[in-house]
Order: C-alpha cells, then sequence, then structure tokens
C-alpha cells in the first residue's frame, strides 16, 4: 500500500493542478458464496482487509486524505470497481495465496495449517472440486484530482 503521507508530497509537486491519479486493486469478489466461504476460513493472512470489495472501499476510502495539520492536495475521490475472473485450479490458487505477505510471515506450522484448510475447502465445494474454474475479482479503481 502506498504510504500517502510520504508520497503523497511528490506525487502533488509533479502532477499539474487538475491532474489526475488513480489506484487500482485487484479483489476477490465476496459477493459470491464459494469466495465469500473461503475468505472466511483462509483468515486475514490469506485473504486481508483489502482483498475484498467492501474492505478495499474502507481501506482506500481516505488514504488520499493528509494527516492531522497538512494542507489537502487532493480532491474528493471516486471509486469504481470493474468485474472479471481468473482461471484457477485448486492448486494455482492455494500456490498464489501461499505467496502473499501475510502467509509468508507466518511461522511454518500456521502457514502449513491455513494453506491445508483452504486446499480443504476448495475440495470440498462443487464450483472449486474438479478442475478449472473461475475465481471470480473485481479491479478497484480509486481516483482523484490534484486541488
Amino acid at each position: 500500500m502506498l504510504d500517502m503521507a510520504v508520497a503523497g508530497p511528490e506525487i502533488a509537486r509533479v502532477l499539474a493542478p487538475g491532474g489526475i491519479l488513480a489506484g487500482l486493486w485487484n479483489v476477490m469478489d465476496d459477493g459470491v458464496e464459494w469466495v465469500a466461504g473461503l475468505a472466511r476460513i483462509s483468515g486475514s493472512a490469506a485473504i486481508g482487509p483489502r482483498d475484498t470489495p467492501a474492505g478495499w472501499r474502507a481501506e482506500t476510502a481516505d488514504m488520499h486524505r493528509p494527516r492531522k495539520g497538512a494542507a489537502a492536495r487532493f480532491g474528493s475521490p471516486e471509486q469504481a470497481e470493474f468485474p472479471h475472473g481468473q482461471l484457477r485450479t485448486a492448486d494455482s490458487l492455494v500456490a498464489t495465496i501461499a505467496t502473499r505477505a501475510g502467509m509468508l510471515v507466518l511461522p511454518d506450522q500456521e502457514q502449513q495449517a491455513t494453506l491445508g484448510r483452504i486446499r480443504a475447502f476448495l475440495a470440498s465445494d462443487p464450483e472449486t472440486a474438479r478442475g478449472e474454474f473461475t475465481l471470480p475479482m473485481l479491479t478497484g479503481v480509486l481516483r482523484v484530482r490534484r486541488l
């Protein structure tokens, strides 16, 4: 995540007044029942607060605002979400989740237990149990205009 307290002043310095700053995040669409279940059993180390739409919206809504005492550099944010999907297998999804920062810092035993729960969940759900499936995703866009 970009630290706007550090990066914001420099971005504002090089961005012309009225210029646009936009950020993109790919999040899992937990509006789909099996994805919501996956998020529940995985834990925040695997699927964190910015990895689902509601969490992404909450985590990014005010990130453009300066800390107390600093001048505002950007106007009101606009957020939008665009649906898409990624073709996966249970093995490829588990392998991807295993590379997330929260997972990499877990003690090995906890990491293996979490990945085991994820594998078991994917093996038990009819939508993900056999072969390829589409992981429902949303690309979240946050856009602000420089003042």
